[in-house]
């Protein structure tokens, strides 16, 4: 029993009162939104840069100025989807791509229609077409290089001059630096008909429908025929591929021929007045005391000499 006496009694720990747990809590409550209202307040939450990357008949201000973000603006009141959607409504940006970086930066990468063809406007203003058919005048603040086909007479069908756009946007930019005007010539037959100028003196007649397949073989086609020293000619390339040559000499012909034609028919008139013109002599009736010799003579001699003939007898007897 003595034993069990002297054991020291172990002490249960006191219990912390839930008054203590609230209030730090609500300090540590307190102190975050501090630092949250500082952070808000202080330049680490508002836009410093905006990027844009990816134009180039566009300028960085009007991409800019579509997104509808400014350098301090609240960084995380912008979203990066209402961005693309701002960006994405200009007529010649087929995509966009906007991030946030942080602290503060936005990246917008812009992917534009690609440029397919020139034109000029009515003050000959040079003028881009796009991919969509879209047509964007080319300043000076704009790289302006004559690197793709010039699209000539396509005021009255604008129809197949987009159909057109979507065709040369459809093949590798490498096979269109040959070719450096463009215009329709419709027909019956082929309603979207063109006809194509190269810069290597040939004619391309073709259709738009055909154009995508013709214009990956147009290169080797060319390059096959000045291996046989045919350097210039007119393309056919529809359901058969032909070549033939200028027809240069068709002009000269004809013009020739109507000269030799008219100097022909002068020379035949002047032979035909001259003719027409020639007096024939006529014989002169024999008198009556003219024998059966004399009568002979005059029927077998010519007119001419007929008459001094009968003369002379007349003048015997």
């Amino acid at each position: 029993m003595h034993t069990e006496e002297r054991l020291p009694v172990i002490k249960k720990p006191k219990k912390r009162s839930r008054g203590s747990k609230r209030l730090l809590f609500l300090l540590f409550l307190f102190f975050i939104t501090l630092l949250c209202i500082l952070f808000f307040q202080s330049s680490l939450s508002k836009i410093s840069e905006i990027q844009v990357d990816g134009q180039e008949l566009l300028t960085a201000e009007a991409i800019q100025g579509a997104s509808g973000v400014n350098a301090g603006d609240h960084f995380f009141s912008v979203s990066s989807s209402a961005i693309e959607q701002k960006v994405k409504s200009l007529k010649m940006v087929e995509s966009v791509e906007a991030t946030k970086h942080f602290p503060g930066v936005i990246h917008i990468q812009v992917k534009e229609y690609p440029r397919v063809a020139y034109q000029f406007g009515d003050a000959n203003q040079p003028e881009a077409i796009l991919a969509d058919g879209s047509v964007v005048p080319v300043g000076g603040d704009i790289n302006f290089v004559m690197d793709k086909p010039i699209l000539t007479g396509w005021g009255a069908s604008p129809e197949l001059k987009n159909k057109l756009c979507q065709a040369l946007a459809s093949t590798s930019p490498s096979a269109l630096t040959d070719i450096s005007e463009i215009k329709p010539d419709p027909s019956e037959s082929y309603p979207d008909k063109i006809k194509m100028y190269t810069r290597s003196q040939f004619e391309v007649i073709t259709t738009i429908g055909y154009l995508p397949e013709k214009l990956k073989y147009l290169d080797t086609y060319i390059a096959d025929l000045k291996e046989n020293k045919i350097s210039t000619g007119v393309l056919k390339l529809l359901e058969a591929d032909t070549h033939a040559p200028f027809d240069t000499d068709a002009g000269k012909t004809a013009g020739k021929d109507g000269k030799d034609a008219k100097s022909s028919a002068g020379q035949d008139g002047k032979t035909d007045k001259k003719t027409t013109t020639t007096p024939t002599p006529t014989p002169t009736p024999p008198a009556s005391g003219n024998n059966a010799d004399s009568k002979k003579e005059s029927d077998n001699a010519p007119a001419g000499k007929d008459t001094k003939t009968s003369d002379k007898e007349t003048g015997r007897n």
